[in-house]
């Protein structure tokens, strides 16, 4: 008869680690090689499949791995880029998202095999991420104004994400690895 390792285990503990690492270098790949800068004012900023990444990683790994793939893969990308300013921002908002996503994905027992409850998710988290980029780039705009020109492009991001999260993620779940 064969032992099973508890969850505090090293094995399941290095296990951990590498599936957070690589949805952290999932969304960070996602981000930085299929993007668009999009010509929408000054700072109309990307349209990118990291987002559906994220929302792929979240629906499929729960609340924590979101958080850590979206927060670190997408500032990470922030810092490569040029777009180091915006890496705090991106941190905190991307993260948050992350979670939330995950929280409601995986809330009820679910986890993640509810396609209404990934959809509210990714639509709760929404006014999350565009209310900490608005303050964060308040701050460094020092303007209440300018930030509104990042909400349309940030809205354009969230529906690709989305529509390329929920089918994926659909196909995904089906696979044995994720029943």
């Amino acid at each position: 008869m064969q032992k099973t390792q508890s969850l505090s285990s090293p094995r399941s503990q290095t296990f951990d680690l590498i599936v957070s690492a690589l949805l952290i270098a999932l969304v960070f790949v996602a981000t930085i090689f299929l993007n668009i800068k999009l010509p929408i004012g000054g700072n109309g900023g990307l349209v990118h499949l990291g987002t559906g990444m994220l929302f792929i990683a979240s629906i499929l790994f729960g609340p924590k791995k979101g958080a850590i793939a979206g927060s670190l893969g997408m500032a990470l990308f922030d810092l490569m880029s040029g777009w180091t300013i915006w890496a705090p921002g991106t941190f905190i908002a991307r993260g948050l998202q992350g979670f939330i996503v995950g929280k409601i994905a995986w809330s009820n027992g679910k986890n993640g095999t509810s396609i209404g409850l990934n959809i509210l998710g990714m639509v709760v988290s929404t006014p999350v991420m565009l209310v900490v980029y608005y303050l964060y780039e308040s701050i460094i705009f020092g303007n209440w104004i300018i930030p509104l020109a990042s909400i349309p492009g940030n809205l354009i991001q969230i529906a690709v994400g989305a529509a390329v999260a929920i089918p994926v993620c659909i196909v995904l779940k089906k696979t044995p690895l994720f029943k």
